[in-house]
């Protein structure tokens, strides 16, 4: 019932979000003497945040209509390549007036853990100069209609396995927080069946492999409650009149709310800054607030069986490290992977996967030669500098494309798979 009461809350709240932004709309307008003070901005300001802090968010667009390519921008065409029911594959085609066919095809495999795939932007955006970029468009739960059936961890991994096998040879797979551990998995299966389609490289960044080590506060919750405990008191079904109705799902507003607690403070404290600066009428730090907010009260809903599978085979049984973790019944066996090169990718003050919790990678994945495996860890970042940010353009980014770049080259390995064929995992 607690989902019904969120939207009968939210549907209840729309009246008075529609009457603060017209009355917003009409003080604001220049043509407004009130506008032109401060008693008007105060009301302004006021009325916005009201309708800011109520209002439901809806997916952002990517908006990448150009990148620039050795100084000349380029157009960029956002098409869906794949689809299937719980995701879609988006391709940034870049409009090149002449080939780069040495640029790295790179597939991002973008979290399921409650954001859409925008959050990306930043990841994609400084990729796209030097590379082929592709990404998961994971798709809202609520959306899914209960004909199309489940989606769990499993399903996940099949999802990564069949994109790389829809882009051929030669790709380089990105796994970026939560599906550092599936794109892992996808990788050791399809090694494992001698799959000529296993990717070049794989940057892992950020990724909760090995949760035992320096545990965060989010492993901690995981830790110190039964599986039970999330079974009954996060996922629900979905509301009527949404088109995945009586799905169960773990809400994105509850969600959010997990988000935003860990640092309630400085979300207070950001709002607050966020009105005073519509006072001043200071709008460049307004505008960022806008598209930070935007973009992070954004958030879709899971399926239930995908997230309570996560908890217990990630946080909980810590399965993948252990050489536990089955995908389809057969056991996922990290050292079966010998021929796709790895990168990790560290934050130094990381919050969400601490550090060593994804250089683990290194020490599992026993039988990748030396000279195919790097480990980078990233000076004064948190978790979202990871794949976000001034550093991540600046130092993270370049080292995932030259990585890619070094490892897309035909080997001698690669051409007799290929020569020889296999099996499809």
């Amino acid at each position: 019932m607690f989902y019904q009461l969120y939207e009968m809350n939210h549907a209840a709240m729309a009246p008075f979000r529609a009457t603060a932004d017209a009355m917003r709309l009409a003080i604001s307008n220049p043509l407004n003497p009130l506008s032109h003070t401060v008693l008007g901005r105060t009301f302004s300001a006021s009325l916005e945040v009201f309708e800011r802090t109520t209002r439901r968010y809806g997916k952002p667009e990517f908006g990448l209509g150009t990148t620039m390519i050795d100084g000349q921008p380029v157009k960029v065409t956002e098409v869906v390549t794949w689809k299937k029911p719980f995701c879609n594959l988006i391709h940034f085609n870049r409009s090149l007036k002449t080939p780069r066919p040495d640029d790295p095809k790179i597939l991002v495999v973008a979290p399921m853990s409650g954001h859409y795939a925008t959050l990306l932007r930043g990841t994609v955006e400084a990729l796209l100069p030097q590379a082929d970029v592709y990404i998961t468009d994971w798709i809202d739960a609520r959306m899914v209609p209960m004909t199309e059936g489940v989606f769990d961890l499993d399903d996940y991994i099949d999802y990564v396995i069949q994109i790389l096998h829809h882009l051929g040879p030669r790709t380089n797979v990105v796994g970026v927080c939560q599906p550092s551990v599936p794109v892992l998995a996808a990788v050791a299966r399809m090694e494992a069946e001698n799959d000529v389609f296993a990717p070049s490289s794989m940057t892992l960044m950020g990724g909760p492999i090995d949760t035992r080590i320096n545990p965060t506060a989010v492993n901690e919750l995981a830790k110190n409650k039964p599986l039970e405990w999330f079974q009954e008191n996060v996922i629900m079904p979905v509301p009527w009149p949404q088109p995945g109705f009586m799905r169960p799902v773990y809400p994105g507003f509850l969600q959010l709310s997990g988000f935003m607690s860990m640092n309630l403070d400085r979300h207070m404290i950001a709002h607050k800054d966020f009105f005073m600066h519509l006072v001043k009428n200071d709008g460049e730090p307004a505008e960022k607030h806008r598209d930070f907010y935007d973009e992070y009260l954004a958030v879709m809903d899971l399926t239930a069986e995908f997230y309570l599978q996560t908890v217990d085979t990630v946080f909980m049984k810590h399965s993948l490290p252990k050489g536990e973790m089955t995908h389809r019944g057969k056991p996922v066996d990290l050292t079966a992977i010998r021929n796709t090169a790895l990168l990790t990718v560290e934050g130094e003050n990381d919050d969400i996967s601490g550090v060593g919790q994804t250089k683990a990678a290194q020490d599992l994945c026993i039988n990748i030669p030396e000279n195919k495996r790097l480990h980078y860890m990233q000076p004064d970042v948190g978790h979202y500098g990871v794949f976000n940010g001034s550093r991540f353009r600046k130092e993270i980014a370049p080292r995932i494309v030259a990585f890619a770049k070094e490892h897309s080259k035909p080997s001698s390995s690669v051409v007799k798979r290929v020569i020889k064929g296999g099996k499809s995992a």
